[in-house]
């Protein structure tokens, strides 16, 4: 389990005191991608849920709600809630698994697909003016530091896979 942390009472022993900032960072890094994508999109009602939802889908398509919460980490009523919202809009279909008649397979149809396409497509361009924003060896820093964020996305999905388990 994940011990909790006081804010600012420092580094986890041994931990790089250059990213003690980073989880701030990164949390504030997400807000404002979704405070520009709502703004650059306003017409776009979907909730951060169902797209993540979606995005879900578009990785593993034809998965089964029990899947989903395994995935996305939520209880299999929440999934349920947000397949129940999204197939009335014509974003995802439930049809019957291939293997087994009793349980449904959960995809994302054409319209779920534009969707997500489109979101992800505004948070692209939204980080692609922002990066050109800034001066050149910020553009560069963030260049070389793709795949640190990478394999730090890689690492945390494994502390995830493992049930949150923190080691050390």
């Amino acid at each position: 389990m994940i011990a909790s942390r006081t804010p600012g009472a420092g580094s986890a022993p041994g931990s790089d005191k250059r990213a003690a900032g980073l989880p701030e960072s990164i949390a504030r890094l997400r807000r404002a991608i979704r405070r520009a994508a709502r703004a650059a999109d306003p017409a776009n009602t979907l909730t951060v849920a169902q797209l993540e939802l979606m995005s879900c889908l578009a990785e593993h398509p034809g998965a089964r709600p029990g899947e989903l919460a395994r995935q996305l980490r939520l209880a299999p009523n929440t999934v349920t809630t947000l397949i129940n919202a999204l197939i009335p809009r014509d974003l995802i279909s439930r049809t019957p698994a291939e293997d087994d008649r009793r349980a449904v397979a959960i995809s994302l149809t054409d319209a779920g697909g534009a969707a997500l396409g489109a979101w992800q497509a505004t948070n692209a361009e939204i980080l692609a003016a922002a990066v050109m924003a800034l001066p050149a060896a910020q553009r560069r820093a963030l260049g070389q530091a793709v795949p640190a964020l990478d394999a730090l996305a890689r690492a945390i999905d494994k502390i995830a896979d493992e049930g949150g388990d923190v080691p050390g």
